[in-house]
């Protein structure tokens, strides 16, 4: 059985918010070289970063890490076409 080579957006709802916001995907940012360099999240679903699970798992930890206001926010992956 092979695995199938899913992929993935990251999506961002405000707790305070609930579902009354659209919500904000991630957008990785890269080095020439192809490094992670950290994400930034916007509000265009069709400009968001499509991601291997791996590279969503990186970048909600980074996220998770480096954005202050981190818990504020429920994060998802989801499957693109979600």
């Amino acid at each position: 059985m092979t695995q199938t080579d899913q992929r993935y957006l990251i999506q961002q709802n405000k707790l305070v918010d609930g579902e009354a916001k659209p919500p904000v995907f991630a957008k990785v940012m890269r080095s020439k070289e192809g490094v992670f360099e950290g994400v930034s999240f916007i509000k265009s679903k069709e400009k968001a970063s499509v991601l291997t699970i791996d590279e969503a798992n990186q970048a909600i930890a980074w996220a998770n890490q480096k954005k202050p206001n981190a818990k504020e926010y429920v994060t998802k992956i989801i499957c693109l076409g979600q």
